[in-house]
């Protein structure tokens, strides 16, 4: 054997080798972030209040404006996309001047879990967010690097042309310590607006999204618009039409019904529904009530498409815009909030007990619990005296009961 070949076994047999000492380099066995993917409501009424300012159809092109964007709602978005995207978690903190990011992603080998924890600190350059430095578990990253690869990681994920946009619209970033703000300076350009629809929904989704709209049209262009139709009659053949092809198909039906349930047009979101057949204006009940089966088919569709954690955020974001001046909060909506969130991730996962449970017809009573007995109308004043706060004894008595009558259903348990 000569020297060459002894090189070529050595290196064969030093590859195991180096590539198990850099795994014990950068894996830790704590992870950097540790922290729940709940998402709070205070969170959905900051990300509501910055879209009231800064809404597309109030802004003309080239108009420069200034948004104060909530380091607890930046927060917020890195946890729940670490949480969705990569099965891990993040954080984000304004702290000096710059913003902190911080991740980390669970590894699973050697029998056990270890975590790669990555942080980042980001920093205002000519007005420009950079990154200052960098560090993958004990070792730190030059920031070219750093720089390098965030390039590539958004190339990779086909998001190029859509940063290029937003880097042409923003003017200065500057992270404000005192307010705990990110301010960010821009000048409206509507292709941003287009470039996040293209995120948002993909091409594939457009052709389910038509697939589905044209199946729920057929089913309800024979019923009478006065009538109100139990909700299990129209979402089970439905979903029967499109879950079988993906759960793409499955999550697109979802959210052509809450679109219309709430008597939303999906043109809003995808142009080309306008040439789309228009289902007929029939009203769906859950458990003999309207307000229920919106409730449990928006919550649905915002599982699918967002997770549940975002889902139930919001629903409970709206009980309580709606004790403060509208309705009153409502325990019954919050349970039927629950159940949609729950089945909206069943669609979205293709779980085969769905697929099973929709070989047979469904009933309300499969797909929402029992909602007699839970308080409703409760004024802001009057849930403040029962419940305190959505922390307090008697408030989490109540959610644990609407959990338990969602623990006992065969769907859910």
């Amino acid at each position: 054997m000569n020297r060459r070949h002894v090189r070529g076994w050595l290196l064969l047999l030093l590859l195991p080798l180096a590539v198990l000492s850099s795994w014990l380099l950068i894996a830790e066995r704590q992870p950097l972030v540790s922290r729940s993917e709940s998402i709070a409501a205070s969170s959905i009424a900051d990300a509501r209040q910055l879209l009231a300012s800064h809404h597309p159809s109030r802004l003309q092109r080239g108009e420069e404006r200034t948004a104060l964007i909530p380091a607890g709602l930046i927060d917020t978005a890195i946890n729940h996309f670490a949480s969705r995207s990569l099965g891990g978690r993040g954080a984000f903190v304004v702290a000096g001047g710059c913003g902190e990011l911080r991740l980390s992603v669970p590894l699973h080998a050697l029998s056990e879990t270890r975590y790669l924890n990555l942080s980042a600190v980001v920093a205002a350059a000519d007005g420009r967010p950079r990154i200052a430095a960098a560090s993958l578990a004990a070792l730190p990253v030059p920031a070219w690097l750093a720089e390098v690869i965030a390039s590539t990681v958004i190339r990779v994920a086909g998001m190029a042309e859509q940063w290029q946009v937003a880097e042409r619209a923003i003017r200065r970033v500057d992270f404000d310590a005192g307010s705990g703000n990110v301010v960010v300076h821009y000048v409206w350009q509507p292709e941003l607006l287009e470039q996040a629809r293209s995120l948002a929904i993909t091409p594939a989704d457009t052709a389910s999204l038509k697939t589905a709209q044209t199946a729920l049209a057929g089913l309800l262009d024979h019923r009478a618009g006065a009538a109100s139709v139990p909700l299990a009659q129209v979402l089970t053949p439905l979903l029967r039409s499109c879950i079988d092809r993906s759960p793409r198909c499955g999550r697109a039906a979802l959210l052509v019904l809450a679109a219309h349930v709430s008597g939303n047009s999906l043109s809003q979101v995808v142009p080309d529904a306008r040439r789309w057949p228009r289902p007929r204006r029939v009203k769906l009940s859950l458990h003999g009530r309207h307000d229920s089966a919106q409730h449990f088919v928006v919550s649905a569709a915002l599982a699918a498409w967002a997770g549940e954690p975002a889902a139930n955020a919001i629903g409970l974001d709206k009980e309580m815009r709606d004790a403060s001046g509208g309705s009153g909060f409502s325990f019954a909506d919050l349970a039927a909030d629950r159940a949609g969130s729950r089945f909206g991730e069943l669609v979205a996962a293709g779980s085969p007990r769905l697929q099973v449970a929709l070989q047979r017809p469904l009933s309300d009573g499969d797909l929402a619990p029992s909602l007699t007995g839970l308080p409703e109308g409760l004024s802001a004043a009057e849930l403040e005296r029962r419940f305190a706060t959505p922390d307090s004894v008697n408030y989490s008595q109540m959610t644990a009961e609407i959990e338990r009558r969602l623990g006992a259903m065969s769907l859910y348990r």
